[in-house]
């Protein structure tokens, strides 16, 4: 279908030095020197040059490589994958391009390789600086290597990112607010708060079925999330979304183009892209349709993935989603009255307590065209 320009563009690298035990992503654990490493980045850098001819790079705004762990895959690699891109867009300073990656493999060299082809955000993959939680989270650095890898990323990124996981079995909210205190104490720029969820079909879930570690405990996990600003807000962070918080002029405009119905391009192995124009909004994984929304379906899911952010949506916002939903005012008037919601200055935001039940505030926006 003729669709809206891309204005991100997301490349998944899908490989690990080690497999962690919660993990449920897209990747897989593979020896550094493998070909099959190889033939995947010459692919990408095929799909890449592809797209520039067609012009689908032309109007790219954030790019991120994620994974897996790209840092994994080495310079050489990096620098290859990092060059072919900026030959096939204007990749200026201006674009926010990010790259994940993990203490162990984060050295200052692929720092300053990296840094010199054009990435200017890091989001390195922390999760604790606690050894014994590290340890039951299946991951293969410690603490001390993981404040190196963030100080030395901070010899040449201004924009760092932490990872930071919360409710791991064991963990008390003491030990997470040190974490969080660790990481503002090491200088970074931004924060990501996840909370920990066992999926099905990891290590992690049968350890959990057979008593060898504990279950999710949501209610000290609630709690936690809710101490992160207790140490962020002082320290001049701001809580932009959900699990997101930043230093003013650092919020991840690669994922706020996501929570904005903003037409991304999504390269690599399970990478989705989202198409989209006035009438029709499309998301393709691996080349099968996942989502196929009409002009009712994106409007309603427009105003749900506001409200993971603290802005929420404005009145302009609400009033014109609610020309094409007729219901939309009501619901989002029941849910203020619901304390989901609170309407000030012209804006409607979520609560703390909506975003504790996100999934009644989500899915009683959604339902207004399921």
């Amino acid at each position: 279908m003729p669709h809206d320009p891309y204005k991100a563009l997301y490349i998944h690298l899908p490989f690990c030095k080690h497999r962690c035990a919660y993990c449920d992503f897209t990747t897989r654990a593979i020896a550094p020197d493998s070909v099959e490493i190889d033939e995947y980045i010459d692919n990408l850098i095929l799909e890449l040059r592809r797209k520039a001819k067609e012009g689908e790079l032309a109007e790219i705004e954030t790019v991120y490589l994620g994974g897996g762990t790209p840092s994994f895959v080495g310079q050489a690699r990096l620098s290859k994958l990092l060059y072919a891109l900026g030959v096939s867009m204007n990749l200026t300073p201006e674009v926010e391009c990010s790259m994940e990656a993990n203490p162990d493999s984060l050295t200052p060299e692929l720092i300053r390789d990296v840094y010199a082809l054009g990435v200017n955000r890091l989001s390195i993959g922390v999760q604790s600086f606690d050894d014994g939680l590290l340890r039951t989270l299946d991951r293969i650095h410690d603490s001390a290597r993981a404040k190196q890898a963030v100080l030395d990323a901070r010899e040449r990124f201004e924009n760092v990112s932490v990872d930071l996981m919360c409710g791991v079995p064991g963990q008390t909210p003491e030990m997470f607010e040190a974490d969080v205190q660790t990481a503002v104490d090491l200088g970074v720029t931004h924060v990501s708060v996840y909370p920990l969820t066992i999926e099905d079909h990891t290590p992690f879930r049968r350890m959990v079925d057979s008593g060898e570690i504990d279950d999710v405990d949501q209610d000290k996990e609630a709690l936690m999330m809710s101490m992160a600003p207790n140490v962020l807000t002082p320290a001049g962070f701001h809580r932009y979304e959900v699990a997101s918080y930043a230093r003013e002029g650092f919020e991840c405009k690669h994922n706020i183009a996501y929570w904005t119905g903003v037409p991304y391009l999504g390269l690599g192995i399970s990478a989705v892209t989202m198409t989209q124009n006035d009438a029709r909004r499309m998301r393709v994984q691996d080349g099968e349709v996942q989502d196929d929304l009409d002009r009712k379906q994106m409007r309603a899911e427009d105003l749900m993935m506001k409200m993971r952010m603290t802005r929420g949506v404005s009145d302009d916002e609400l009033f014109a989603a609610a020309v094409v939903i007729p219901g939309a005012l009501d619901v989002f008037n029941s849910l203020v009255r619901d304390k989901l919601v609170k309407r000030e200055d012209g804006r409607w935001k979520p609560t703390f307590g909506g975003w504790l039940l996100g999934n009644e505030l989500y899915g009683r926006i959604y339902e207004l065209a399921p």
